[in-house]
């Protein structure tokens, strides 16, 4: 019989729509549903309401309105950073750095720009999953255009030292692009401080709305469009604009700045009461991640013995949500790219669960996770052979 309580711990991969931004979307569906592009009324209120939102993503990153274009996500916002620079600066290089711990929505743009006769260096990252600076000045050729590390690993929940890398392309002359998705709302950022070019964000990650992101392009960039059609977005990016989804985008990144640093000591906090029960319960486990230069929701944990989608699954039997840093739901038998990079061997990393916490946890939540998971692990080493050999060599010991 499967649990009729529901704890949602997956918040990187989605997170609920706070109610307020639903019902400042509501109206741009049937009463304001001019076309933004159009010259009458209710047109031009559309267009009011953009220019809004538009002001509100520039406020939460220290940008200008007139640098923000909106998206249909962060995949898209990634695509056309990676691709437009690529292409509008080939006569300058064919030269980009990236990090072997990338979002597949970079890695496989990278990818492609490779058959296209681009060269793509891959950084490595250290246990923690961050990339050393000293790696990427190494990198750094006259060929070098462009820059895309992530803000922070939406596995294992890893900040990058985004400030000195930005600084670092500054002095090279090299664009920097950094793919944020996971950093809004719970990192403070400021474009023109941490000397960023590019950035890629997406509502439904900071209680906005799917489908719907945002590209920042600082002034002068050389890049190429992606998508091609009207005249929307100044010319940069076509497209009838998503006008409920764009107000919903603005006032979801301005409470979710607002409320950050209160959000961020509570689920922090959360975190570490869920981290401390496992550590204490359930032998044989590891961290995953920087230990103090992470995300303030994320917990990444690897348990020996046993498979993550094994887990997954016995979990939601008990009402419990999370992720696995296996791929395996994806249709892939390989484990995480992420973990496999930080040196995790591959049968660690398949045992990884990825527990990431939000605005609606509580201290119950934490306990009734602790409770079910101990007994999960429990039931699954008993069924693994490789923890009865484990048994087996330590009583020999």
């Amino acid at each position: 019989m499967t649990a009729e309580r529901i704890v949602y711990m997956d918040h990187s991969a989605t997170t609920a729509t706070d109610p307020a931004v639903v019902d400042a979307m509501i109206p741009w569906f049937s009463k304001g549903y001019g076309n933004p592009s159009s010259l009458y009324r209710i047109a031009r209120e559309s267009k009011t309401a953009v220019d809004k939102a538009r002001s509100q993503v520039a406020a939460a990153l220290g940008a200008q309105p007139d640098e923000i274009y909106f998206t249909s996500g962060g995949t898209e916002a990634d695509n056309w950073a990676i691709k437009g620079i690529a292409f509008a600066n080939r006569k300058k290089g064919n030269h980009i750095i990236t990090s072997a711990i990338e979002h597949h929505a970079v890695l496989h743009t990278c990818e492609y720009l490779e058959k296209q006769g681009f060269s793509v260096t891959y950084l490595p990252v250290d246990e923690t999953g961050q990339v050393r600076i000293s790696d990427l000045k190494d990198a750094i050729t006259d060929q070098t255009i462009l820059v895309t590390i992530m803000f922070a690993n939406n596995e294992i929940g890893t900040i990058e030292p985004i400030a000195e890398i930005g600084k670092v392309c500054r002095e090279h002359g090299v664009y920097f692009h950094t793919d944020a998705v996971q950093a809004i709302g719970n990192v403070a950022i400021d474009v023109a401080a941490m000397q960023i070019d590019l950035l890629s964000l997406s509502a439904h990650k900071f209680y906005g709305p799917k489908g719907i992101g945002a590209l920042y392009i600082r002034k002068s960039v050389r890049i190429d469009n992606l998508l091609h059609g009207g005249g929307q977005e100044k010319r940069r990016r076509a497209g009838t604009e998503n006008t409920p989804g764009i107000v919903g985008l603005g006032l979801a990144i301005e409470r979710a700045i607002a409320r950050m640093d209160e959000q961020n000591k509570r689920v922090s906090a959360l975190r570490d009461r869920l981290l401390e029960g496992i550590f204490k319960t359930i032998p044989n486990t590891r961290l995953n991640g920087h230990p103090k230069e992470r995300l303030p929701g994320n917990l990444n944990v690897s348990f020996d013995f046993i498979e993550g989608e094994s887990m997954l699954l016995l979990l939601d039997h008990f009402g419990i949500c999370a992720s696995t840093g296996s791929a395996c739901t994806s249709g892939s038998l390989e484990p995480s790219h992420v973990l496999l990079a930080t040196g995790l061997p591959a049968e660690t990393a398949h045992g990884s669960l990825r527990l990431t916490l939000g605005a609606e946890n509580t201290e119950e939540d934490v306990d009734y996770v602790l409770e079910q998971l101990q007994k999960v692990v429990i039931r699954l080493r008993e069924m693994s052979p490789l923890y009865a050999d484990h048994k087996k060599r330590s009583c020999n010991v």
